[in-house]
């Protein structure tokens, strides 16, 4: 209600008393007494339109709303179960049909590894061979989770690829198996010694035979990372030997003879990350021995000092080219390469005595180059080799060297997705200079997969 409200009540209260008025206009007394009753009205109808215009007023006489509190900050929980754990699960489908043009030991049919051509004529077979199969395919699970402690991280994988005693299977192999929490990390992956990005962009499982590529369990600290990172690890140690020409003379040495380590490999790691690609500089030290089981003492047995030092990088061009390099050596390391042999070998003791043993000393290198012709279609093209320094007491056919190429052309018509074909060569020579050579061709179809896509 407003003024024009309290002008209507007076207009009505007017017209109740204009009757009266009539009735009394002619006495004078009366006229008196009606203007006093009006200015009562009056005053009544101004008091009555001053409360209701305070009572309308949006500003006046109304309480301030009540604002409300701040919520108290939320703090972490000490077990941390608000924040969940992220898994992935991870994997792919390959099969790879080869069609091989020589031979090599039917454990090893599924790649080609030159230390397994054989340098005898017919020692598996005649030339030529076609096989395929699916023991390239993996499976892994990752898990990562942030506690008070820093980020947690862990890895399980594995592929069907058998080796060892599974030689030739097609059956579970565990690759990782590890957790990372902060700067700490153990279980079993890639050596220290080893630098994953240098695997160039090929089709064939195993690789060039001249990279260091070994995984192991270890206990590793990496005291910092980022654009510049260094690492130390302790690693279990293993070693093989070649009881070379004493193996055949003295039985016992030859049947018997084993690796022996009673200290735990030490590996360290320093390495650069730039836009240009990275470099990285690894560095491992070994005492490595072997004994010879069931004898007197465990004699002949011994000890020898191993060590290695490994420079890799890779350089980026165009868009997504690259160049792959590395080269590495040192002594009793063949245990850390891809396809490099044995780390100990009998030292170069006079005919008739049994010998002490040595660390080989072994050298390799790697030169790739990964290219992207457009979005979909890449190729990859290189060489690589590795070379063994062999004691005269090593027999004609031990393992001097061996050579790797291959040139592919890939094509990827989705992430998921991919098919490829890829040439390879591949050489072993021996101690005594022979030699033999194996040509293959590989078609590879592919699908990898990720619940995180």
């Amino acid at each position: 209600m407003n003024g024009s409200v309290g002008t209507t009540l007076g207009l009505v209260l007017f017209g109740i008393a204009i009757p009266a008025i009539g009735q009394e206009v002619l006495q004078p007394d009366s006229r008196a007494a009606l203007k006093a009753e009006m200015e009562t009205l009056r005053q009544r109808l101004s008091a009555l339109e001053s409360r209701l215009e305070k009572l309308e007023s949006p500003h006046e006489n109304r309480a301030a709303p009540a604002v409300p509190a701040a919520p108290a900050p939320v703090t972490a929980q000490a077990d941390e179960s608000h924040l969940g754990t992220n898994i992935e699960l991870y994997g792919f489908a390959q099969i790879d049909a080869i069609q091989d043009f020589d031979r090599v030991h039917p454990d090893w049919e599924d790649t080609l590894r030159p230390s397994v051509i054989p340098t005898t004529e017919g020692l598996y077979g005649g030339r030529g061979r076609f096989t395929a199969g699916v023991r390239q395919s993996r499976l892994g699970v990752k898990a990562t989770r942030t506690t008070e402690y820093g980020d947690a991280f862990v890895n399980l994988e594995a592929d069907m690829f058998g080796v060892g005693q599974n030689a030739g299977q097609t059956t579970l192999r565990l690759r990782h198996a590890y957790g990372q929490l902060g700067p700490f990390l153990a279980g079993q992956t890639n050596s220290l010694f080893v630098d994953g990005d240098v695997f160039p962009n090929v089709l064939d499982y195993w690789g060039p035979t001249g990279l260091a590529l070994f995984r192991t369990v270890q206990f590793r600290w990496t005291p910092f990372s980022g654009r510049n990172s260094l690492a130390f690890a302790i690693e279990d140690a293993t070693d093989s030997i070649d009881t070379g020409r004493f193996g055949r003379q003295f039985p016992d040495f030859g049947e018997h003879a084993q690796g022996r380590n009673r200290y735990p490999d030490v590996s360290a790691q320093f390495r650069m990350n730039r836009s240009w690609g990275h470099f990285q500089a690894s560095g491992l030290l070994r005492r490595i021995g072997f004994e010879t089981a069931g004898t007197p003492g465990n004699e002949p047995r011994g000890n020898a000092t191993a060590y290695g030092l490994s420079l890799t990088s890779t350089m980026s061009f165009a868009e997504r080219d690259r160049l792959v390099m590395s080269a590495l050596g040192g002594r009793g390391i063949a245990n850390y390469m891809n396809d490099g042999g044995v780390d100990l070998v009998p030292d170069d003791s006079p005919p008739g005595v049994i010998p002490d043993a040595v660390a080989l000393p072994l050298w390799a290198g790697v030169l790739y180059y990964d290219r992207w012709w457009n979005q979909h279609w890449s190729s990859s093209l290189g060489y690589s080799f590795v070379q063994v320094d062999n004691t005269n007491n090593q027999t004609a056919d031990a393992y001097h060297k061996g050579e790797y190429a291959s040139v592919n052309l890939i094509n990827r018509p989705s992430a998921a997705f991919l098919i490829g074909a890829e040439y390879l060569w591949g050489r072993r020579t021996d101690h005594d200079g022979a030699s033999s050579s194996d040509r293959r061709l590989q078609l590879t179809v592919k699908y990898s997969f990720s619940n995180k896509d």
